[in-house]
């Protein structure tokens, strides 16, 4: 089988993102005098979009909060969401590649949608033909609708796409999504993790990608 397309997901998949969302959240958590997250605990709360994120980290019996939380979240998380990205080391290369081979790639995430556009233009330029990040109109991920949408916009078939993430999220959104699944294991998610999830093709760094495209 020949792959001309391939969709990939954002934290975690293409860029380290952690630590602002990491920050953010135990800055909005200490406005309401909740008490902070650890990394490792925000590390397990994100792949469901923010809201998720915020509704497991707010105390359970705070749950009241969750929605002026957010907002304090989205606020911080605005002003200071690229303070301490990076890229993966061998996504840039990655990413070239495809292109040479007349890859169509894409990003679709979680990530609310303006905050995505204005991470992938700042790191990636024009190197993807679409960034679709949470909205009002599409299901978030894992439901399917995301991944449509692209397809559609790409006029991609498929039988012919890749779906690349690192979490059990990226998993089940490419199992309903009918798209074969390349797990990565530099993400938010051990490998260990990954394999729980059911994860049945998993990569180390970025470049084995290739040898799966046409397989």
């Amino acid at each position: 089988m020949k792959y001309d397309t391939v969709i990939f997901d954002l934290d975690g998949t293409l860029l380290h993102t952690l630590d602002d969302l990491y920050y953010s959240t135990n800055y909005a958590l200490e406005v309401f005098n909740f008490p902070k997250r650890t990394y490792e605990e925000v590390r397990t709360f994100v792949g469901n979009g923010v809201k998720v994120l915020i509704e497991k980290a707010v105390p359970k019996d705070k749950q009241e909060y969750v929605t002026e939380v957010l907002e304090v979240f989205k606020e911080h998380y605005k002003m200071h969401s690229m303070d301490h990205i990076y890229i993966y080391k061998g996504i840039t290369e990655l990413i070239r590649e495809l292109k040479t081979k007349n890859i169509k790639i894409a990003v679709v995430t979680n990530k609310f949608h303006a905050a995505a556009i204005d991470i992938v233009d700042k790191y990636f330029n024009d190197d993807f033909l679409v960034t679709l990040g949470e909205t009002k109109e599409l299901n978030k991920k894992p439901h399917p609708d995301m991944c449509n949408k692209v397809l559609s916009l790409l006029n991609s078939e498929k039988e012919h796409t890749l779906y690349v993430g690192d979490s059990e999220v990226d998993i089940l959104t490419a199992k309903y999504a009918n798209l074969k699944c390349i797990s990565c294991s530099w993400g938010f998610r051990t490998k260990e993790e990954l394999l729980n999830s059911g994860a049945n093709i998993i990569i180390e760094e970025p470049k084995e990608l290739l040898s799966y495209l046409d397989i």
